[in-house]
């Protein structure tokens, strides 16, 4: 292994630090109010990637635990979300139907497979990939995601039993088969079509208390924000339902779960399989990393502390390997259950340990009270979950301060309804890389003119005339290489063409000119060369070390000369006047 790369073995614990035994106690509550977070919304995420509700409850023991235990962030909660459960469903969905056991086997392979590739991403160092999503990408998919996962709650909450067999529906029934035969998935807008087909036939008591839950949960958030709102609903309409016999009359229940705690449990697929999910496994992974990276910082911002955010990905590759192999929901991350935490005032992962332990004794004995949790009333906790991925404020701020990352957050937005969550990370991906190059593809570049004291340069716009005694000082804004080659090429031969005065001194200030590849090369190769059978003198100002190093490299140094390297611009600007015998202005400062 070379010396550039020299593996940082991961250590335990680092989320601890700063504990005090005082701070048991606070510790232990923070935990406890996020094991009643993670309950309900775990169950209710399961639900959205098909997997049975134990899946979401054994995400809260084991893979929690681990997360706590190797993470660096003292705040990060690693758990399931809506996001990922999206992915993961939709990643499912050609390999096996809701219900179908092997479905549950190629969900805990996935997982064992995202462990895999956060480990990679682990071992060389790639945190910083994080950085190449921006935040319109971000907003538009993550609130394509909350769009969808919302709309497919709030069919679990009508509670329709059967679909209608009127002329309009059996229209939107056709429209429905012919999009998802186009398509080749049963995207956003064929789930939109059957939701309103079903508004008929919707249970009422299904609708009644889903209804409820949502807006108890919404009314307690805004004006009880610290009360577990979530749990609190859950079990006054568990005993509405019990008391009344609702799910004797359509509504649904959560049913009977396995009691105690996951097991060893080994993924039983052949491994051509596990080839075949790593496109879901990139997906989730992407997401997850992008999002969580951003939370590590935000709140190692807040409170002055430090984070490693390579060791987080190696804590998210085990947690999901655990993950894998004890039957849970792979592991993502929760932004609102981090606010909520914070909000506690945990300030160790000890609360996580805490929320695992409360989980486990849930697990143990308290399963069969979990069997009467209303179907619609999970849906309605999850909806209020998934509202805020929905970034409303985030896309009028876009469309307000620059509407061209609008539109790529819009077209993200569009590609998760369109073509499902799993393709549209690809397409965020493919807008992130486009839009970077974009941008470096033209990167700012000025005329510099001398201020009338010769104190210093002002930079002008290159429409603007160089100066009339026959120097032109142009600064490249950017490193020089294949995207920007071609641009820098031209602009400077349409400078020199088009200039009122002869050219005699063509002076490049690379000061931002840091790295120059193979492309880059050659193009200011063909600019010296233009600019010598031309009969311009070329200089080079205000390059460091390894911009002349690098030019030496690619032997440029002849073609410019080691004598037209200068420190400052009114260093080339004072031997323009030497070798030209041109006076210097008697306003000139030295």
């Amino acid at each position: 292994m070379s010396a550039a790369h020299k593996v940082q073995w991961p250590t335990v614990f680092s989320g601890f630090k700063g504990f005090t035994w005082a701070d048991v106690p606070r510790e232990i509550s923070a935990g406890i109010t996020l094991a009643a977070l993670i309950i309900p919304l775990n169950i209710g995420y399961a639900q959205v990637a098909g997997l049975p509700p134990v899946f979401g409850l054994y995400a809260g023991i084991i893979p929690l635990g681990v997360f706590a235990v190797f993470t660096s962030s003292r705040h990060l909660v690693g758990s399931p979300d809506a996001a990922t459960a999206a992915i993961l469903g939709a990643a499912l969905v050609g390999f096996a139907p809701i219900g179908d056991p092997v479905r549950v086997q190629f969900a805990l392979a996935l997982a064992v497979m995202c462990g895999l590739l956060f480990f990679v991403f682990w071992f060389f160092r790639l945190a910083f990939l994080a950085n190449f999503l921006s935040r319109a990408v971000l907003t538009g998919f993550i609130t394509g995601l909350g769009i969808e996962v919302f709309t497919s709650q709030v069919g679990r909450i009508l509670g329709a039993s059967h679909g209608g067999g009127s002329g309009l529906e059996a229209m939107a029934r056709q429209l429905h088969d012919a999009i998802a035969a186009s398509v080749g998935t049963t995207g956003y807008f064929v789930e939109l079509i059957a939701l309103f087909e079903s508004i008929p036939h919707a249970n009422l008591y299904s609708v009644a208390i889903g209804l409820g839950a949502f807006l108890m949960v919404r009314f307690m958030k805004r004006y009880v924000p610290k009360a577990p709102a979530a749990l609190i609903a859950l079990i006054l309409m568990t005993v509405i339902v019990a008391v009344f016999g609702l799910d004797k009359k359509g509504v649904g229940v959560l049913g009977t779960l396995p009691s105690g705690l996951p097991s060893l449990t080994l993924p039983t697929l052949p491994l051509a399989d596990y080839f075949r999910l790593l496109p879901g496994a990139m997906a989730v992974v992407a997401i997850t990393l992008c999002e969580g990276l951003l939370l590590v910082r935000s709140y190692s911002r807040k409170h002055n502390t430090k984070a490693d955010g390579n060791q987080v990905l190696f804590a998210y590759g085990i947690a999901s390997v655990a993950s894998g192999l004890t039957g849970s929901l792979v592991m993502g991350n929760s932004a609102s259950r981090t606010a909520a935490m914070d909000s506690a005032g945990s300030r160790t992962q000890l609360s996580s340990l805490a929320a695992a332990a409360t989980v486990a004794l849930v697990m143990v004995f308290f399963t069969k009270e979990l069997a009467y949790l209303p179907s619609a009333a999970l849906a309605a906790v999850v909806a209020n979950a998934v509202l805020n991925l929905i970034e409303v404020k985030e896309l009028r701020e876009l469309w307000e301060m620059r509407r061209s990352e609008f539109w790529v957050a819009a077209v993200c937005l569009l590609s998760v309804l369109v073509f499902g969550p799993l393709q549209a990370v690809i397409i965020a991906f493919l807008f992130a890389t486009i839009d970077l190059l974009r941008r470096a593809s033209k990167p700012d570049s000025w005329i510099l003119k001398e201020a009338p004291d010769g104190s210093h340069f002002v930079p002008q716009e290159t429409g603007h005339a160089p100066d009339p005694s026959g120097i032109l000082i142009y600064r490249f804004g950017a490193p020089l290489y294949f995207a920007n080659a071609t641009s820098f090429q031209e602009e400077v031969e349409r400078l020199v063409t088009q200039a009122a005065t002869p050219v005699k001194w063509f002076v490049l200030d690379a000061e931002a000119m840091v790295d120059i590849d193979i492309t880059g090369e050659e193009g200011l190769h063909q600019v010296l060369t233009w600019l010598a059978k031309r009969g311009v003198t070329v200089a080079l100002s205000r390059a460091n070390q390894s911009t002349v190093a690098l030019l030496a490299h690619y032997n440029l140094l002849d073609l410019i000369g080691k004598n037209r390297l200068y420190p400052s611009n009114r260093h080339a600007m004072a031997a323009f006047r030497r070798e030209t015998g041109q006076a210097t202005p008697a306003t000139y400062a030295e």
